[in-house]
């Protein structure tokens, strides 16, 4: 059986709603973050050397990050389910967006994260405003403007096709639907993108989405 070592407010609940969506049974082994530093326990590093999530393991094979975890199920369990038939441009886009989910629209939402609790966290009192003016300088002249562009791109792509990789659902939607999440819960994401919006009504739906977040847990993106 398939062992999920997963992370609550994680990109793992992608990997549950993957599993629920193809029907596989599955066992999750749970890792609460740290409160203070919402970092992983190290308790994951006994998984894998990075010590993050989500990681899978299936017999002999223990894998990592979120794109090469969903390719390698959607191939060994899928039975033709989730993916555009091999040869087709639904295929290769289905491929761009599996990587252009962390490769592209992640970096600067993280960044957001990052440079928002620069400006907000605890620090010497003579360094804070310092601090908070640079995070805020840096937010407004590059991180911002980034994910604004990133999220037209987006928008725009949905005018094409109902999902990412076309008219059908596949997996490249469910690996895009972290940094949609992420962007509607603190990067600005709203009703004045329809699509986007649209598009996490549609997979918020889903009873497959419904019954991974049934089982994962908590999930903070949604709040």
């Amino acid at each position: 059986m398939i062992i999920v070592h997963h992370l609550n407010h994680s990109r793992s609940q992608r990997i549950l709603w993957l599993l629920e969506e193809l029907e596989i049974d599955y066992e999750i082994r749970r890792y609460e973050r740290d409160r203070a530093t919402m970092l992983a326990p190290a308790s994951l590093r006994e998984i894998h050397p990075l010590g993050k999530s989500p990681v899978i393991v299936d017999g002999e094979l223990t894998l990592a990050e979120s794109g090469a975890i969903i390719e390698y199920l959607v191939q060994q369990y899928g039975r033709q389910k989730l993916a555009p038939p091999e040869g087709t441009p639904e295929r290769l886009k289905y491929t761009y967006w599996l990587h252009y989910a962390e490769g592209s629209a992640m970096p600067p939402l993280l960044l957001k994260l990052v440079f928002d609790r620069i400006e907000k966290g605890p620090m010497p009192f003579l360094v804070r405003p310092v601090a908070a003016a640079i995070a805020r300088r840096a937010k407004a002249s590059f991180i911002q403007p980034q994910i604004e562009r990133h999220l037209d791109y987006l928008e725009q792509e949905l005018a094409h096709s109902e999902w990412f990789a076309g008219n059908q659902f596949s997996a490249a939607d469910i690996q895009m639907s972290f940094p949609l999440e992420a962007a509607a819960a603190r990067a600005g994401l709203d009703n004045n993108r329809p699509r986007l919006m649209d598009f996490l009504k549609r997979i918020h739906a889903r009873p497959a989405y419904k019954r991974a977040l049934e089982r994962g847990g908590e999930y903070e993106l949604l709040n």
